[in-house]
């Protein structure tokens, strides 16, 4: 795949978004005080760590094989979703720590961010298997915002009204 300037500016930025949601979630995986939260943090550390090999191979002209990560991402996606079936088993609202809450919403915001600035890039992009890497990736991205809602909302740490 030959890039563009313009889409390789926009990957290097989404591998320095990577780089800071792999740091955020290995740092907050090893200060959450609740063993599934800490579980579920470093699920996704692992994951960003994928999106930044992901990026790396698309910056040296390489589309990763779509069957590769959509196999790997169900089998994610299934122990994402049992991990949400626990968190609201015998969960009492506000029985999360200050620490916990303050990790999920720094994280929650991150993930926002990160989706967003992955929409942007999804439409610069001339390749649609690039465009459907990058998309494979932000609906991840989306899916952790989502876990780390439903946690949170679960914990009686995020009410929305």
């Amino acid at each position: 795949m030959q890039l563009t300037q313009k889409e390789r500016m926009l990957l290097e930025d989404q591998k320095k978004h990577e780089e800071v949601c792999i740091r955020k979630y290995t740092e907050a995986a090893e200060k959450a005080s609740d063993p599934k939260l800490k579980q579920l943090f470093s699920t996704y550390a692992a994951q960003e760590r994928q999106h930044y090999q992901t990026l790396g191979q698309m910056l040296a002209g390489q589309i990763p094989q779509p069957n590769a990560q959509a196999g790997q991402s169900a089998g994610q996606g299934q122990g994402m979703q049992a991990a949400g079936t626990a968190w609201r088993q015998n969960v009492q609202p506000g029985a999360g720590s200050k620490m916990d809450a303050d990790l999920c919403n720094d994280l929650l915001m991150t993930e926002k961010y990160v989706s967003g600035t992955y929409d942007t890039a999804i439409f610069e992009f001339t390749d649609s298997q690039a465009r459907q890497t990058l998309n494979h990736i932000q609906k991840e991205e989306q899916q952790h915002g989502e876990g780390i809602f439903n946690y949170m909302r679960a914990h009686g740490m995020y009410q929305p009204s």
